[in-house]
């Protein structure tokens, strides 16, 4: 079983698996003797002699040794990705250990079976993943002291929010990103890195400019939240793209709910950005709104929609059926399957669509999905979910069929304690009173609307109506 994708299940534990457990192990530890025998074979002595007297078969049974346990050994992964359930049946006790993994489940509730109870787990999820006030707050608090700084250094700047904080569809962990509109001749990405550093607002070490990269961006971790935040700079792009997105959010109703359990699906097995061989949220958020525009249901996007069926569909759709080698996706205009072929035509520069090829809905000849080098790895991880879930809500399967016995979405999702964990330290180190909130955020929007020297804060987009319905989660409760 790949580690970074699954895990035993509850019907599989007992005294086989435990058996076959052992005999994986000794074979595994077998292997590891003939790689280390052969090594010895064909070792070659040293021209030299080494510093700290180890001999070349040595150096070579550590290398081997130190492979392998790294490749179980997920405390890496975890220090960039609280959420990451890597090498799960090896470290079971220390990622879920205290909680069980699945905080969701309301112990008061009886769930219906099979399809029926996943479609009310991923309610259950919904609501207890989406922001509280106190996670929401602060976030603003974040970015307000962030354009402080900004606009310190340039007074006419203008500070935006995009991405998953203004359309509303970020979790506990998602990172905050900022654009940073303004006249430079060369972006001054060292110049907004000092000032930050000046400002304490992250520590040197979390404080990051990334200027080869296609966007050149300043990434940071702010010190007092652990909120990690991306800033570009003149990137209009990200903002006009998450209006788009809370345009189909209005027009699909079960677009959020789907969109958080993807989302959190592909974050805890690393798969959630594109230099982790993964897919962007933005790709995922295009799919999804695709498998909603062509649904063969009418209704299969009404507010009363089985959620349970819907997700079912979606891995079905891109873990088996997509054709990743012919056709593209667009959204515009209703939405449609195109081919690879027309893609080419209005492409640019040399360029050619990729496997993922997702038609940006707002650039011409752009394909969203380009970067996406391990998008095979995705589909993959799509059609185990499929498999998954299709076996549990199967109701031949008596023993996996109730969600009250054991949880049917807990089968391909996992909330991590240090994630709880830190939601709840959040709920503790900053309180919001419920009496002040809406005088804050009045305030928040006077304050930064006077200080940008334009006519609506950069924060209206996340503090409107829009986000408010979806704050107040569950938190830990």
């Amino acid at each position: 079983m790949d580690p970074a994708i699954g895990w035993f299940q509850p019907e599989q534990e007992g005294p086989a698996k435990d058996l076959w457990i052992r005999i994986w192990e000794a074979q595994k530890g077998v292997d590891n003797m003939n790689v280390d025998i052969n090594t010895r074979l064909g070792a070659k002595s040293h021209d030299y002699i080494p510093v700290d007297g180890t001999t070349n078969s040595d150096d070579q049974h550590n290398r081997v040794t130190v492979n392998c346990n790294n490749y179980f050994n997920c405390k890496r992964r975890k220090r960039e990705n609280r959420a990451s359930t890597f090498a799960m049946n090896h470290n079971q006790s220390a990622l879920i250990g205290e909680h069980g993994g699945c905080p969701w489940k309301n112990p008061n509730r009886t769930y219906g079976r099979g399809v029926i109870g996943l479609h009310e787990e991923i309610e259950d999820f919904y609501n207890y993943m989406c922001p509280t006030v106190e996670e929401h707050e602060l976030r603003i608090s974040v970015v307000r002291r962030i354009e402080k700084v900004v606009l310190s250094l340039w007074r006419d700047a203008k500070v935006e929010i995009f991405g998953s904080f203004r359309t509303g569809l970020y979790l506990p962990t998602s990172d905050i990103d900022l654009v940073v509109i303004g006249k430079w001749e060369t972006l001054p990405l060292r110049t907004l890195e000092q000032s930050l550093l000046e400002h304490d607002i992250a520590e040197p070490s979390t404080l990051k400019v990334l200027d080869k990269a296609t966007v050149p961006i300043v990434k940071l971790t702010d010190k007092k939240s652990d909120v990690k935040v991306d800033i570009s700079f003149n990137m209009s792009n990200g903002v006009k793209s998450a209006e788009l997105i809370k345009d189909f959010k209005q027009r699909f109703p079960v677009l959020s709910k789907l969109v958080l359990v993807l989302k959190q699906f592909l974050l805890q097995r690393d798969l959630n950005e594109v230099f982790t061989g993964g897919i962007s949220s933005y790709s995922l958020i295009l799919m999804t709104i695709s498998f909603l525009q062509l649904h063969p249901r009418q209704n299969a996007f009404c507010p009363g929609a089985n959620l349970g069926v819907l997700l079912i569909e979606f891995f079905e759709l891109y873990g088996r059926k997509f054709n990743y080698m012919k056709t593209g996706i667009r959204v515009k205009d209703g939405g449609t399957y195109i081919s690879k072929e027309e893609v080419l035509r209005g492409m640019i520069d040399g360029h050619r669509p990729s496997l993922l090829c997702i038609e940006d809905p707002l650039t011409p000849g752009n394909d969203i999905g380009r970067s996406s080098y391990g998008a095979l790895q995705v589909k993959q991880t799509f059609e185990y979910a499929y498999i998954v879930l299709t076996q549990a809500v199967n109701p031949l399967n008596t023993l996996i069929y109730d969600a009250n016995k054991y949880s049917i979405l807990g089968r391909i999702i996992r909330v991590t304690d240090e994630v709880i964990d830190y939601r709840a330290w959040i709920r503790e180190t900053f309180p919001v009173q419920s009496y002040t909130l809406s005088v804050t955020n009045q305030e928040e929007d006077d304050s930064l609307s006077s200080c940008s020297g334009s006519e609506s804060s950069t924060l209206e987009s996340v503090t409107g109506s829009d986000t408010k319905t979806e704050i107040g989660g569950h938190g830990d409760s």
